[in-house]
């Protein structure tokens, strides 16, 4: 076992100001994911570039958080929100899905090229890049705050987590940090750089994302209100099966298309 290292969620208060962790972890990904676009664009021909890249982020935030939350209480607590209809605007109690922000975060990029005239994969191929490190600093973000822990476990490096029960837990939260953050960014940097093909990098962070949060998912404790819902597998997975199949025929698709 090893000790939970139990950090303040609170960085620093001034009166009823707070400046959190989880909070400065998503403005530090916003912040990583502007300065990695700027420099895969730089020499690029194209509109997606420039000033362009901090519209596009500040649309993205906010199809990010609305779909988040219409997410977690549509995939995750609909039965509570349906009794309790004005706590969905309540985000400061927490509960957003990645499953409905990254959906949002589409819908709103939909919007955004054809508003700018700007092709759809010339922004997604370029986004998906740098998502993985928001998506990484997001998990640590969790873990500080002792959320989202694993599933009860005797591997050695597990953890008592705060609100987990006595039960020593596999910390869940950095396999998601290392495989959907380190890991995935690695992969996408690579095919972000090499790709030529529009839509390769996107659907390959699609059917990535969804194989590392599968695995992962067998090690997260499933969310108290549903448990396992389909035998074996949680929400999260039911949600990631679509990701993989779906960024495997597309990827499957474009390959056969430039062949033929």
């Amino acid at each position: 076992m090893i000790p939970y290292p139990e950090i303040s969620p609170v960085i620093f208060s001034i009166g009823p100001l707070q400046l959190r962790w989880y909070g400065t972890m998503y403005l530090l990904g916003f912040a990583a994911g502007y300065l990695l676009m700027r420099k895969l664009t730089g020499k690029r021909e194209g509109k997606f570039k420039g000033d362009v890249l901090l519209d596009f982020l500040g649309y993205v935030a906010l199809g990010l958080v609305v779909g988040g939350r219409l997410g977690y209480v549509v995939f995750y607590n609909l039965d509570y929100y349906l009794q309790r209809p004005w706590e969905i605007v309540a985000l400061w109690k927490g509960g957003l899905s990645f499953h409905g922000g990254f959906l949002g975060v589409i819908l709103t990029g939909i919007w955004f090229s054809r508003r700018r005239g700007i092709p759809f994969y010339e922004m997604a191929d370029t986004a998906v890049v740098p998502l993985p490190i928001g998506l990484g600093l997001g998990r640590i973000g969790n873990f500080i705050n002792g959320e989202l822990f694993g599933r009860p476990t005797q591997v050695p490096w597990c953890m008592v987590f705060p609100n987990g029960g006595p039960q020593c837990r596999h910390p869940s939260q950095l396999y998601e940090a290392l495989l959907e953050g380190l890991v995935l960014f690695l992969v996408m940097w690579t095919v972000g750089k090499r790709s030529k093909r529009p839509g390769v990098p996107f659907w390959t962070f699609v059917a990535l994302y969804g194989v590392a949060r599968f695995l992962v998912e067998f090690t997260r404790e499933p969310d108290p209100q549903l448990g396992l819902i389909f035998g074996p597998f949680s929400m999260g997975q039911l949600l990631s099966m679509p990701m993989i199949l779906l960024g495997a025929a597309m990827l499957w698709s474009l390959k056969r298309r430039v062949v033929g």
